[in-house]
């Protein structure tokens, strides 16, 4: 059977590729990525020659073309998958076509490498020990309260994914359902700017009431234990 290689590409920092990626990635004849111009810029930065086939693979074709690539696999093609940055199916396009791909029987082989959920929990300096890595929250109130309310009680870490227009909202409904808590914000992981502001919920909240955030953003917030929740009084 045919190999899928999930392969993880930096998140930021072009540097951190693994050897083994960029092997991957010279030697494989089709290449399925979310963006070719993003995955574009990676080849070229190690000087990996194009690849004889690029399929493009992101959300609005997902379904028909992980039917696309099943289909060079079982006719023995190796495939190589990546997203724009990090793991995909991680928050990313994958799931399909690595499900599709397993159930026909052929070989999953994961390329680790960089990642925004392993980057902001250590950064944030918050337990480790236990996460729950919950992607990105739904944009609405409401619906992202309860969304934050069947995690109110849990011991483990979270870990969230937001869009840098929302993360003041998700800051706030955090602090109305789970309490002040300790929590930080990671801001444009591995790259230039990289920021990472740590602090409990109400004082991040307040802090980013008015700060307009540029790049990609990554949310911890402490599980429910007292040394990481502030009470009132």
């Amino acid at each position: 059977m045919a190999t899928l290689y999930v392969v993880a590409t930096p998140i930021g920092n072009l540097e951190d590729i693994t050897f083994r990626a960029v092997r991957i990635l010279r030697g494989i004849g089709t290449l399925a990525c979310e963006d070719t111009r993003r995955t574009w810029k990676i080849l070229h930065h190690y000087e990996i020659p194009r690849p004889a086939r690029m399929i493009a693979y992101h959300e609005h074709n997902e379904e028909r073309a992980a039917r696309g690539i099943v289909r060079l696999l079982d006719e023995d093609e190796d495939v190589a998958l990546c997203s724009d940055a990090g793991y995909p199916g991680i928050s990313d396009p994958g799931y399909r076509v690595i499900a599709a791909a397993a159930e026909r029987g052929h070989r999953i082989e994961v390329i680790p490498g960089a990642g925004a959920v392993q980057s902001a929990l250590l950064a944030s300096g918050l337990p480790s020990t236990t996460f729950t890595f919950k992607g990105f929250p739904p944009r609405r109130t409401s619906a992202r309260r309860k969304f934050l309310l069947v995690e109110r009680d849990s011991p483990h870490t979270l870990v969230f994914f937001e869009s840098p227009r929302r993360v003041h909202g998700l800051l706030k409904d955090a602090l109305a359902v789970l309490g002040d808590r300790r929590a930080a914000v990671c801001i444009e992981l591995t790259k230039k700017f990289e920021e990472v502001y740590r602090g409990w919920l109400g004082e991040l909240a307040a802090r980013f009431s008015d700060t307009r955030i540029r790049g990609e953003a990554t949310l911890v917030i402490a599980g429910h234990h007292p040394k990481f929740i502030r009470t009132a009084g």
